[in-house]
């Protein structure tokens, strides 16, 4: 399953920086990942890493709001700015697909080879 994390405070607020007059919601591969970003990151101290649902990221952007930017921080040690962007509409269908089974092809017992996932899982992330 491929999770996507984002800065969740106890609150309920969601961590964004503003740029250009739009918020941008930086995205983690992992929760270590976030964590270590925090730890860089004074502003991110009272946030804490969350995995992100359909339900998570509808309370973040309600519908198609044209004002909020995702994107994926690949070093969690580099610059939040220097993150890559990604359509919420991307991040919608990754979430989506990321429950459905692999279409794997079967050890003859029924059950899906689960070293499988894991590939697919690093083709999407590198």
């Amino acid at each position: 399953m491929i999770e996507v994390y984002a800065m969740r405070r106890a609150n309920g607020d969601w961590f964004a920086l503003e740029r250009h007059g739009r918020l941008r919601v930086p995205l983690f591969h992992s929760r270590d990942d976030g964590m270590m970003a925090r730890l860089r990151n004074f502003g991110m101290l009272l946030f804490e890493p969350v995995a992100l649902d359909a339900k998570l990221l509808e309370s973040i952007s309600p519908g198609s709001e044209a004002n909020v930017d995702f994107c994926i921080v690949k070093d969690p040690f580099a610059s939040l700015k220097r993150s890559s962007c990604v359509e919420r509409a991307q991040l919608a269908l990754l979430m989506r697909n990321s429950n459905a089974p692999p279409n794997a092809p079967r050890n003859g017992n029924g059950l899906h080879r689960p070293a499988l996932s894991k590939l697919l899982q690093s083709e999407w992330w590198n």
